[in-house]
């Protein structure tokens, strides 16, 4: 396992982060989950990365079962804060201080530890003053219940103002985690030049595109029963990747990752962490044997040839407007 720093930290992470987003609570069940996480960490992962909003707080029960016993200071713990939870009342959402405090202890209390090395704004809220939000993580790092303090979907303009308030209360934002992926680029023009400016490096989630870049979704095929494409909600989401042209373009990285001597998942993960602004990428895991296969990407390195010819493939598939960050954000607080 490769180790780089978070940002301007002097924290340490695996290349590869375990993300249960989809799997915990939800798709798979514990055995299954606890099964994952022996394996992420009997590959060197040593990062875990979840949400309170994932099944509802039960992800964030479930990896801290899955993690107990270990030696705490071993592991990087991350989780977030913002989409509505538990009975999703008024308050039950959002980055406002009231959130935030009872947010960060329902969270601790689910993952058994006494704090987590990362806490991260979900999404910016519109709602709540950045004033208020900023001066609630300040507080929370002060009480040692967070380390660090990162973002995730938050524009350049939004960083750069979390940034400064973070500097002037006293602590460090240090993280963001947007999607990037091969196909999904639409933060190298504005979001990864900002984040080298402030020393804040990227956690990448979706880096196989929502499983697209892995190559099992066929051109003219139907999705797999079962599969994520498959699923009538998961499935809307990932319309734009499962275009016919996206799909075909996709099979023709085949004949460059046996070139690398990688599987295709590999091939997509090792293409997000060649970006120096990206500190590690997110896998999530429904099988131990996925967990054994993407931790061979951490370390590889990819040549200019390659990486010129997955771009001359991919063509005008890859999605790059910056503004589909601001886009795609919620434009009030969801309840």
């Amino acid at each position: 396992m490769e180790f780089r720093y978070l940002g301007n930290s002097g924290l340490k992470i695996s290349a590869i982060t375990y993300g249960n987003w989809l799997t915990h609570g939800s798709q798979v069940e514990n055995e299954v989950a606890h099964a994952c996480v022996r394996a992420a960490l009997e590959h060197g992962i040593s990062t875990f990365d979840t949400a309170d909003v994932y099944a509802n707080t039960k992800a964030e029960t479930v990896l801290g079962e899955a993690l107990r016993g270990e030696r705490r200071e071993d592991l990087e713990i991350f989780t977030k804060v913002y989409w509505p939870t538990g009975p999703k009342g008024k308050n039950d959402t959002g980055l406002s201080r009231k959130h935030i405090m009872e947010s960060i202890d329902g969270s601790l209390r689910r993952l058994q530890t006494d704090y987590v090395d990362l806490y991260q704004a979900h999404r910016y809220d519109t709602e709540t003053p950045l004033e208020e939000t900023m001066q609630a993580f300040a507080d929370i790092v002060r009480q040692g219940k967070a380390l660090y303090i990162g973002v995730s979907e938050w524009t350049a303009d939004q960083l750069r103002e979390g940034h400064r308030l973070s500097r002037e209360l006293g602590f460090q934002l240090i993280s963001s985690q947007p999607q990037y992926s091969m196909l999904w680029r639409v933060i190298e023009a504005e979001v990864v030049p900002a984040c080298e400016e402030l020393g804040i490096s990227q956690i990448v989630w979706s880096p196989l595109a929502q499983g697209v870049l892995s190559g099992k979704y066929l051109p003219g095929q139907a999705p797999e029963p079962g599969s994520r494409a498959a699923d009538e909600q998961m499935g809307k989401g990932m319309a734009g990747f499962l275009r016919e042209e996206v799909l075909t373009a996709v099979q023709q990285l085949r004949p460059l990752a046996d070139q690398a001597g990688l599987t295709m998942p590999q091939l997509a993960l090792a293409w997000v962490l060649q970006n120096p602004n990206v500190a590690s990428a997110l896998v999530g895991a429904s099988r131990p044997e996925q967990v054994q296969d993407n931790v061979k990407a951490a370390g590889v390195r990819l040549e200019p040839d390659l990486l010129a010819a997955i771009d001359d493939v991919l063509g005008e598939v890859v999605e790059r407007d910056p503004g589909k960050t601001a886009e795609r954000a919620p434009q009030t607080r969801v309840v």
